[in-house]
């Protein structure tokens, strides 16, 4: 490694991705970092350009209400990379701001010159190309250096366009594979329902009135002992607290960095599609998989998807072990339904079982995601 202190721009733009990104860091001691992260980022020092909640907008209608705020902080972005002159640019999923921020930086005659010095753009969280817009393989490929990529039936995807590419498992498998304890699971007498309503404030907006009437119809339909939980991020956490004010039934907000408790006690979990569903399943929770977009946006993923699922783990085992209900289908009556199906015990402990099967999915024989990313920077940058 050089004399100097190597120095990595990291661009995070979801809670996911601040959780990955401060693992990482933790394995990088004498890197200096700078950047877009979150709270557990910040935790590990960092300081953040601005809050990652700006950068929190899934869906083509949403991204078009903020293209002004989107468009500001990717001019700042640029800017702040080409004052920080870093080794590397390190980005972590949301692409589109991701891409678009190299983009920009390429055509600067600051970023021209840096690229030619050897700055290299990395990118964790291969997209989902094999479900849809395939296309977007051959464009990260003109974009990146180097993608990590979780799985390995990924990598073919990117390495036919020439992007060096390489398989590291799923980064939450690290610390949840193993630490929820199946039979604790099946034993499991505290009768907490749990509602992640996701990170993006569109999505929480969508969901929230939903799970309020699942809630209170479970609560006067005979689900006795029942009780009602919400973990909250930093990005929304504000707006649920003001949201379960209106709510006949008061469910217990438990703090982000408390969430793995609270799912490790959780009976039956209820969550926004995402990153959240691949931890419950590391952790064996009978969970409900939903997800809300605008008209728009659901009938144009309609078109494009390909494949039947959109939970990793019903992907990994090719079957539906995760019930899902999304688009126009994300109601209270079918989430209902479900639920009364899961919490009889011998479905609870055949779903428990599937998703003890699927533990091995998420892992590499040689090593945890974060660790394989670092030695992997590490090693670039001593080129």
């Amino acid at each position: 490694m050089p004399n100097k202190q190597p120095k990595i721009f990291i661009i995070a733009g979801e809670v996911s991705g601040d959780v990955l990104g401060a693992r990482v860091m933790r394995h990088l001691p004498g890197v200096d970092f700078a950047g877009i992260g979150g709270a557990e980022m910040q935790a590990c020092g960092f300081k953040t350009l601005f809050p990652i909640s700006d950068l929190s907008v899934m869906g083509i209608i949403e991204v078009l209400l903020n293209v002004r705020t989107l468009t500001r902080r990717i001019r700042e972005t640029v800017q702040a990379i080409i004052q920080y002159n870093p080794d590397m640019v390190l980005t972590i999923d949301s692409p589109g701001f991701a891409k678009s921020v190299i983009k920009e930086l390429r055509k600067t005659a600051a970023g021209k010159k840096m690229i030619a010095a050897g700055l290299r753009f990395h990118h964790i969280v291969a997209p989902q190309v094999w479900a849809w817009r395939p296309g977007r393989a051959k464009k990260y490929a003109a974009t990146f250096d180097k993608l990590y990529a979780f799985f390995d039936f990924e990598i073919p995807y990117f390495t036919k366009y020439g992007l060096d590419t390489i398989a590291v498992g799923h980064p939450v498998a690290e610390t949840l594979i193993g630490s929820g304890g199946t039979s604790k699971q099946e034993q499991n007498n505290e009768k907490i329902i749990t509602f992640v309503p996701g990170s993006r404030m569109n999505e929480v907006k969508k969901l929230m009135p939903v799970f309020k009437r699942v809630a209170e119809t479970i609560s006067s339909c005979g689900y006795m002992g029942y009780k009602f939980a919400i973990p909250v991020v930093e990005t929304t956490a504000e707006y649920v607290r003001e949201h379960i004010k209106t709510w006949a039934v008061k469910p217990e907000i438990v703090p982000g960095n408390k969430r793995y408790d609270l799912y490790r006690k959780t009976y039956v979990a209820i969550v926004a599609s995402g990153t959240v569903s691949a931890e419950l399943a590391m952790l064996h929770v009978p969970t409900i998989v939903v997800y809300k977009m605008n008209m728009i946006t659901t009938w144009i993923g309609h078109c494009l998807i390909n494949v039947r699922w959109v939970s990793l783990v019903n992907i990994l085992l090719n079957r539906g072990v995760y019930p899902e209900f999304l688009g126009d289908k994300a109601t209270a009556d079918n989430i209902i339904n479900a639920l009364d199906i899961i919490v009889l015990p011998a479905n609870r402990a055949k779903m428990i079982a599937e998703l003890r099967g699927a533990d091995k999915l998420w892992v590499r024989p040689d090593g945890v995601a974060s660790q394989i990313i670092a030695d992997d920077i590490i090693h670039t940058i001593k080129k």
